[in-house]
């Protein structure tokens, strides 16, 4: 029952890129995604740079156009964000100390009510090394949790709206992991 439950739940959240794109950090991005029957549009989208050098290229797919991070952030709302990774110099080591570190800003270091999920999420990028040119698809979907693909293949099932407003938290919250890429995520 729960293999046909999962089943049901990736048909209904895998991505369908829909034609016009734009392009960040070399790296384009669709101005539209359809997630089962819904479309998101590309809300915004940057490049998380650390010591002058472009680590990943990010996109924040909303419902509708929005600039109020909070809103963003709060919103019980279908949302996506899709990571490419364009440098050789990720290693899933750095990437899941990024991960730690940025759920410790999003929850002012009170991760323990989501100590369980975050080590899920982390796993993600732990059970095979990151390549340049890795794309990885974090989808929410209200009621049911945040999907996460990587090169197309589904990964964890993370349940929680919770969940999903510390995880946005990192690149929208007060403290984000990049400043510019926060910017660029909001459309500014």
């Amino acid at each position: 029952m729960k293999k046909i439950i999962v089943v049901f739940f990736v048909s209904l959240t895998s991505l369908v890129f829909v034609n016009a794109q734009q392009t960040v950090g070399g790296v384009t991005m669709p101005k539209k995604v359809m997630i089962g029957k819904t479309i998101l549009s590309l809300n915004g989208a940057g490049v998380r740079e650390k010591y002058w050098i472009n680590m990943y290229a990010c996109g924040l797919y909303l419902n509708k156009k929005m600039t109020d991070e909070k809103l963003i952030i709060n919103a019980d709302e279908h949302a996506a964000i899709k990571i490419q990774i364009i440098s050789s110099l990720i290693t899933s080591k750095k990437m899941i100390e990024a991960v730690e570190e940025g759920f410790e800003k999003s929850t002012g270091g009170k991760t323990k009510p989501f100590r369980k999920r975050i080590d899920q999420f982390k796993e993600v990028f732990s059970k095979e090394e990151i390549k340049q040119g890795d794309i990885y698809d974090i989808i929410y979907v209200p009621d049911k949790g945040t999907v996460i693909f990587k090169n197309g293949k589904i990964m964890p099932i993370i349940e929680g709206l919770d969940f999903k407003k510390a995880l946005l938290g990192i690149w929208l919250g007060s403290d984000p992991a990049d400043k510019e890429l926060k910017k660029g995520l909001l459309g500014n």
